[in-house]
């Protein structure tokens, strides 16, 4: 089907809960939702970012529906925390799980609770997060789970046996690794969903090769330096600026025939408007999938049991 998205359809009455939303995907995303008539909750770990965020959707979007609410995706309290806040609600219909450290440490961090830090940060947490959230998306009538993978899936192996790289840590594998797990938690939560009748749908999207430089400017939100502009504008021919890369993101959200495990992409594989593109097969295993989903419960601390009620 056609999209177009500079017209995208009505979401008036929708909830929707981005984190990681005061910067880069995560903003963009959010303001083009707001635009969109989407009530948006932004999930940030920093408050005067998440201000800033807020106040510049603000601006730029009269009469946007916006608030901020605080969640740091590497900590198991606030993550929870977040949570406990969201199932006060009476609902949530897009669960965007956006957030993640896109330039990982040189030597290998931790969270509080061991595990490695951009794991923890891109993935484990993104996984507590849609365990506790399952039954407000339940309530909503087709409820949608995004998260947010990446081209860098293309790259990498993916060694089930030391995803927490505690033998072979280096930024470039911990990221990549990182979003081939954020891919494979994405479609098996899809499977598990189909599989218990879940009417909550689970989809992937990937912003192609998107990058500060080429995104317009908003204080407080996005202020490369003249360099920056400069040498990403060198790439044009084969890059776009975050608010384009939003684009894949946000059709997953709201795409009226959007489906479940649906992965979208831009057209011409780092640029362009989105599409329903092809993910890796290792991302699309089950048997990878059904292996992850064991160690993100065992990292987590958090059993996910789709289909079950609570």
């Amino acid at each position: 089907m056609s999209w177009d998205p500079h017209a995208l359809p009505h979401a008036v009455g929708t909830t929707v809960m981005v984190t990681g939303a005061n910067a880069g995907i995560g903003f963009f995303a959010s303001e083009q939702l707001a635009r969109a008539g989407a009530h948006v909750i932004l999930g940030c770990r920093n408050p005067e970012r998440a201000e800033a965020a807020v106040s510049a959707i603000r601006r730029r979007v009269p009469g946007a529906s916006v608030e901020a609410t605080p969640i740091d995706v590497s900590d198991r309290g606030s993550v929870a925390a977040a949570a406990a806040s969201l199932l006060e609600r009476d609902r949530l219909d897009v669960l965007m799980l956006n957030a993640g450290i896109v330039h990982p440490p040189a030597e290998r961090a931790t969270d509080a609770d061991g595990n490695e830090l951009v794991l923890s940060t891109n993935v484990i947490g993104h996984f507590q997060l849609a365990a506790l959230t399952l039954p407000l998306l339940e309530r909503s009538n087709g409820a949608r789970v995004v998260s947010l993978g990446s081209l860098a899936t293309l790259l990498s192996r993916f060694p089930l046996d030391d995803l927490q790289l505690e033998s072979s840590y280096n930024s470039w594998t911990a990221y990549a690794q990182s979003k081939i797990a954020v891919q494979a938690f994405g479609f098996e939560l899809d499977r598990r969903l189909r599989a218990s009748g879940s009417a909550v749908a689970s989809l992937v999207a990937h912003p192609g090769y998107s990058t500060s430089g080429r995104t317009p400017g908003i204080r407080g939100v996005n202020q490369p330096s003249r360099a920056k502009r400069f040498a990403d504008n060198l790439q044009a021919a084969w890059t776009q600026g975050k608010d384009h890369g939003a684009w894949s993101a946000v059709r997953a959200a709201i795409d009226p025939d959007a489906v479940g495990g649906q992965y979208y992409g831009p057209r011409f594989v780092t640029k362009g408007e989105p599409v329903v593109t092809h993910a890796t097969p290792t991302t699309r295993s089950p048997r990878v999938g059904e292996r992850l989903w064991t160690l993100l419960e065992e990292y987590s601390g958090q059993a996910f049991r789709v289909g079950e009620r609570r």
